[in-house]
């Protein structure tokens, strides 16, 4: 899978993005959705799609940041209005 092979090469593996806490957690009820916000790059998009083929079966919604931002940039330096256009538009993956 593209995001196993990235984070392989990048020196992580998919353990460090911490998903079988967040599954845990899941598990426990009282969530609704979860919101992936991941960078506009191939990496990112891989990621997302990767991370709601786990958690859909869990019965929660899954959205995504609508792209408000270039491909390639980086969300650490989006502004406020950018991350709440983002977040109005999300959507379900």
């Amino acid at each position: 899978m593209l995001v196993d092979r990235f984070l392989q090469l990048q020196g992580r593996g998919p353990e460090q993005l911490k998903i079988k806490t967040l599954i845990e957690r899941l598990r426990g009820g009282g969530v609704e959705e979860i919101i992936i916000a991941t960078n506009p790059t191939a990496e990112g998009e891989a990621t997302a799609v990767y991370m709601s083929k786990l958690l859909k079966p869990l019965g929660v919604r899954v959205t995504a940041l609508v792209w408000a931002f270039p491909v390639g940039a980086d969300l650490e330096y989006a502004d406020e209005v950018t991350m709440l256009k983002a977040m109005e538009g999300r959507r379900d993956l």
